[in-house]
């Protein structure tokens, strides 16, 4: 098949989060405006400076086949607990398993079980390290396992592009169907990376907040208290298909996935450069054919540090404009960093299909410098034809999704 220029539907959805094991408990505690965030209180964070993070509120463990659980890092546990969902959600699409693809991206892989080896191999001994390892610690584990759960043939992909690979997960979706080489794609996010290091690495690097004494009012994107993110785990993914299709077996239709724009900034490998996040923007709006003022909502990236609020703050500015009402989710559920883009997709779906903004939360003072209307306090009632997500990774990757009304 040659490229298709028809409409992309999203047809599933499934997540598991700190705020709840699925869509519908998670979407129901960020409209509640309810915080995933916790202390840690294990020994092995006592001597660190972060000892907060958004832990999953359903342990995938109790989801999955405890022999299969057993030989998956807790980064493939999420992914396949969300994609089930996602799947079940579409209805168990009859494809075909060579025009059936899956995209997962992820930042980290299997952190934890490189990590936890590793750990194994120097007090223990190679006799005593896990067969499963390298299976387990791959970073296309996520994408493979899911995969194999659905029979997918159609190839079976994984962006590493730090916090945008969620969302460039999507876009990939996308052009896969665009591009006649899918008719439907499980495309997401997922990340599990809570432990010493990552947490040790990014306080070092003063990124992360220090909230200890408040974990559920750490996590707070554009306002004037901001400290840094909180680092957070899950899994959030979507089933995308051609609208034809969908039509034609009378699917339900969340939402249209109708463009996306994907750049990077050549600039700093974790300085985000403005210029690149307008351009993505620009791109997703140029892909659905759509002008700035047909946004009616934004989910912002927002992860809570001083300076990226504000870039980003900026770059919603001068690429769509101070109209929108803009929402910033990690202050729920932290940084879900691989699976954040393909979080913030499913809050803006849901935000078209329900016609509510979730409230940002902690937003007790509005920063000055940032010039957008952002939702605080009750969620917002908004009747919007589109709502865009952008996902910002370290390294320059910048990803912006336009999602349209379901016809």
């Amino acid at each position: 098949m040659g490229m298709v220029t028809e409409a992309v539907a999203v047809t599933g959805l499934g997540a598991t989060t700190p705020l709840g094991g699925d869509v519908a408990s998670t979407w129901a505690a960020m409209l509640a405006g309810e915080s995933g965030i916790g202390a840690i209180t294990e020994g092995w964070a006592a001597d660190l400076p972060v000892r907060i993070a958004g832990r999953l509120k359903v342990e995938p463990t109790t989801v999955l086949d405890r022999v299969q659980a057993r030989r998956l890092d807790r980064c493939e546990q999420v992914a396949l607990v969300a994609a089930r969902e996602a799947w079940a959600d579409a209805g168990a699409p009859d494809v075909a398993p060579e025009r059936l693809a899956v995209v997962i991206g992820t930042g980290t892989g299997g952190a934890l079980t490189m990590l936890g080896q590793d750990d194994v191999l120097e007090t223990s001994g190679v006799r005593r390290v896990s067969p499963h390892t390298v299976p387990m610690l791959m970073a296309n584990g996520p994408a493979a396992w899911v995969s194999i759960e659905l029979g997918a043939r159609g190839g079976a992909h994984t962006p590493v592009s730090a916090c945008a690979s969620g969302a460039e997960a999507l876009a990939l979706g996308l052009d896969l169907i665009r591009l006649g080489r899918a008719d439907v794609v499980v495309a997401g996010g997922a990340e599990a990376c809570i432990h010493p290091l990552p947490l040790a690495g990014f306080a070092q690097a003063r990124a992360h907040s220090t909230r200890n004494d408040a974990p559920a009012a750490a996590s707070r994107p554009f306002d004037v208290d901001r400290d840094g993110f909180v680092i957070g785990e899950g899994a959030a993914v979507v089933v995308l298909e051609r609208a034809s299709r969908a039509a034609a077996r009378a699917a339900r239709v969340h939402a249209v996935l109708a463009g996306a724009g994907v750049t990077s900034d050549a600039h700093h490998i974790t300085a985000a450069h403005p210029e690149g996040q307008v351009r993505a923007m620009r791109l997703a709006l140029a892909a659905a054919g759509l002008p700035p003022e047909a946004v009616g909502v934004v989910h912002a990236h927002a992860t809570s540090t001083p300076l990226g609020d504000l870039a980003e703050a900026g770059s919603v500015a001068a690429a769509i404009g101070t109209h929108p009402a803009v929402t910033a989710t990690k202050s729920m559920t932290g940084h879900l960093f691989g699976a954040a883009g393909a979080m913030g997709a499913l809050a803006a779906v849901l935000t078209l299909r329900d016609g509510l903004v979730p409230a940002t939360l902690n937003l007790d003072t509005l920063d000055p410098e940032v010039a957008l209307d952002v939702v605080a306090g009750e969620p917002r009632k908004v009747l919007a034809e589109a709502a865009l997500t952008n996902a910002f990774g370290f390294g320059g990757h910048n990803a912006s999704l336009l999602f349209t009304v379901a016809p």
